[in-house]
């Protein structure tokens, strides 16, 4: 009598990828991929890989696009370490073993310079050397796209976050080019919601790797929670309030705005 083999835990998120989330993600991530032409042939990608619920099944998607043969390009999955403890380091490690995501990781002591250079509000400073640090890095090993892990919910949030304390009608958008115009960045998940997400990882037993940054784990307020807790209590009268925002960075009519730039110009000039 034949013994039925056990599937991995990588197998098994494959099959649910493939099967029951067929349409909440798997759909949803290559309507993106050839809405916004996000991959072609003789690209070099790498995949940002955090250690949290996005960078993961982002990681896991590309490879099920790469198993596709539908585009002729090379994918490879990076992760910076800003300044994560023992603990945390340890569960990515585990998770990216179980998932079989080969990932390389670097070290960068972002946190502390952050914290050190702007100790009341971190969050910008941050941000910016990731992002700067991260870049360089794609850059120098020649890829010529960047795989970031924004999904639905970032980009509404982004929108309302940009109105409210911004003052200007800005968004994430699926394909830019970074600060150096050396590489562009990709954010495949754009279509994906996040409650989706985080409901995959749970069917799937995957514990991410927790935060370690005391501005997002709630020590400190932030204005994207501000955001966060706002949406939730609209959606309570009105369950496409996310939706409706998204929709509006697709549909807007440049004859009924008071003023925009395009490039460095306003209008007018």
């Amino acid at each position: 009598m034949e013994i039925e083999k056990k599937l991995t835990k990588a197998e098994i998120v494959r099959n649910n990828i493939r099967g029951p989330y067929r349409k909440k993600i798997w759909s949803k991530f290559t309507k993106a991929i050839k809405e916004f032409n996000l991959v072609e042939d003789g690209d070099k990608i790498a995949v940002g890989v955090s250690g949290g619920k996005d960078s993961l099944i982002m990681a896991k998607l590309f490879q099920e696009l790469k198993k596709d043969r539908s585009k002729n390009f090379e994918v490879t999955f990076i992760s910076m370490n800003p300044g994560f403890g023992a603990m945390d380091m340890d569960k990515f490690k585990d998770n990216l073993k179980e998932l079989e995501i080969p990932c390389e990781i670097f070290q960068a002591n972002v946190w502390e310079v952050a914290f050190e250079q702007s100790p009341e509000s971190p969050c910008f400073l941050c941000a910016k050397m990731r992002r700067g640090v991260l870049y360089k890095k794609v850059e120098e090993l020649g890829f010529n796209k960047l795989a970031l892990g924004h999904h639905f919910d970032d980009l509404v949030e982004t929108t309302m976050i940009n109105m409210f304390y911004a003052g200007t009608v800005k968004t994430m958008i699926p394909k830019v080019k970074s600060t150096s115009g050396r590489l562009q960045l990709i954010r495949p998940l754009i279509n994906i919601h996040e409650d989706d997400i985080i409901e995959f990882m749970k069917v799937n037993e995957i514990q991410a790797m927790a935060c370690g940054c005391p501005i997002e784990s709630g020590k400190v307020d932030s204005k994207r929670k501000e955001i966060k807790m706002l949406l939730k209590t609209l959606g309570e009268t009105n369950t496409n309030i996310k939706q409706s925002i998204f929709n509006s960075m697709k549909n807007i009519n440049l004859d009924y705005i008071l003023g925009y730039t395009r490039g460095n110009k306003k209008n007018g000039d």
